[in-house]
């Protein structure tokens, strides 16, 4: 860590600024004094019910580096939740944007269209492992997409079921929190919820019983489904590749082919929830393909666009094409800058080749925490897929791991990296797991000096 004078807080001219080193320099505490302070005017003025993870301000981000206000810069292992995919201020992001800024910012697409909505849709088509002709329709949030693929399961099934599982997390939007498994903080005291969203259980390979397949796990959710639910009552089957929140868990190999196989023969549709997962993220552009799983729908957002707020639904045409004219949409649904950005954003995660450097991240990154999980048996877990990766933290006994997750030592941990200037995340149903999503095209020298800090953090918090 080299340790220098706090940089001037003037603001050069865009095109003429000077890159951002992406190295990781701490000038002060984190969080800094001109943080703290900014700190407490947003104590006076945001609701409190708006959290942060680190209260450290921001004033630019270049790579897989964050500047605050103090001049601390900081290694980004979260990558705003796994949006900046292709980097902070990704060139062809920003040259899109500042492009389509300058032509009009808003007309709405359902007033006056554009092509900047018809080109994103376009490339959504080509990419989306969606069998047969596709289509698309763009909305701002992923939770928006969550709740829209619903609207159109139920309109193309005339069925209302909505199946969901254990520890998924699908949004914030009424509907959306009640298919969201984890109560505190998404849905305690908003209720009541949404109905007619029925939760079966998931593949959770770490806590199921040793042994447990994939096909194996499926048909203890189907026969969940076919009897608490009735499969000719189900319009879809709603699910993470990767669960995100829930803690990063990937099902056991088998679990989605059986689930998508269930769903096609029991006139459901399938629909893939890759909000977080998609965009390269774990090394293919949809983490469905890595199964040759092929959805009905695909709900898309976060690492779309480079930043901007962009969320859709891609799927089948016929199921697309099912609800009436005007039944899809909102004023911003597919805002002119987002779709630039989103263009951007899709040319870079194909000519940087982001699924390859995903997959090589997940080289790097699992070396690494295998061996740290060999010095601290409190690592119960280490998995995950491409840069979407976790540890489990949980209590030992006798020097072994066993299944009570550690929520305080997950805690511990990171605010240990806080402290050292690397920003990583905690998720999972308890609470005790940290994820890892560093922006695709992290530096590799970058990355060895946020594992060094990870490394030591686990050593110190972790009992031998």
């Amino acid at each position: 860590m080299t340790t220098t004078a706090p940089r001037p807080q003037t603001a050069a001219p865009a095109a003429g600024r000077e890159p951002l080193e992406q190295v990781r320099r701490l000038v002060t505490e984190v969080p800094g004094p001109r943080s703290r302070a900014l700190q407490e005017r947003r104590l006076a003025a945001v609701s409190k019910g708006v959290g942060s993870t680190l209260p450290v301000f921001v004033e630019r981000a270049e790579g897989a580096v964050l500047r605050d206000v103090d001049g601390n810069q900081l290694i980004d292992l979260g990558a705003g939740i796994a949006v900046v995919n292709v980097g902070h201020a990704q060139p062809r992001v920003v040259e899109r944007v500042q492009q389509q800024v300058a032509d009009f910012t808003h007309t709405c697409f359902m007033v006056t269209p554009y092509e900047e909505y018809v080109a994103v849709c376009e490339a959504l088509v080509r990419l989306a492992p969606v069998e047969g002709p596709a289509k698309a329709a763009l909305f701002n949030t992923g939770s928006e997409a969550v709740e829209n693929a619903v609207k159109i399961a139920r309109h193309a099934t005339g069925r209302d079921a909505v199946v969901v599982f254990d520890h998924a997390y699908h949004g914030r939007t009424n509907l959306t929190m009640a298919m969201t498994a984890k109560a505190m903080p998404y849905k305690k005291g908003f209720g009541p919820f949404a109905g007619e969203v029925y939760r079966a259980p998931m593949s959770y390979p770490f806590r199921d019983p040793e042994g447990m397949t994939g096909e194996q796990a499926a048909q203890r959710a189907i026969r969940v489904i076919e009897s608490q639910v009735g499969a000719d009552q189900v319009a879809c089957v709603v699910i993470e590749p990767v669960q995100g929140e829930g803690g990063f868990i990937e099902p056991a190999p088998g679990f989605l082919p059986a689930l998508a196989a269930w769903c096609r023969e029991n006139g459901a549709l399938f629909v893939a929830d890759e909000v977080q997962t998609g965009f390269a993220r774990t090394g293919d552009v949809f983490a469905c393909e890595r199964e040759g799983v092929r959805p009905d729908l695909v709900t898309i957002a976060k690492g779309v666009a480079g930043g901007l707020p962009l969320a859709g639904v891609v799927g089948r045409a016929d199921a697309m094409d099912a609800v009436h004219s005007g039944g899809l949409g909102g004023t911003y649904g597919g805002n002119p800058v987002a779709c630039a950005a989103a263009l951007g954003a899709l040319e870079a995660m194909a000519d940087l080749d982001l699924t390859g450097a995903a997959l090589a991240i997940q080289e790097r990154m699992t070396a690494r925490l295998r061996a740290l999980q060999a010095q601290r048996p409190g690592i119960g877990d280490v998995r995950g897929r491409g840069a979407m990766l976790a540890i489990e933290v949980v209590r030992t006994d006798g020097g072994a791991a066993t299944l009570e997750p550690d929520a305080a030592g997950a805690a511990a941990i990171s605010a240990a990296c806080h402290a050292a200037g690397v920003v990583t995340l905690t998720c999972g149903t308890f609470g005790n797991v940290l994820r890892f999503l560093p922006p695709l095209t992290i530096e590799p020298a970058l990355l060895d000096d946020a594992l060094d800090v990870l490394e030591t953090a686990v050593l110190s918090a972790l009992a031998g």
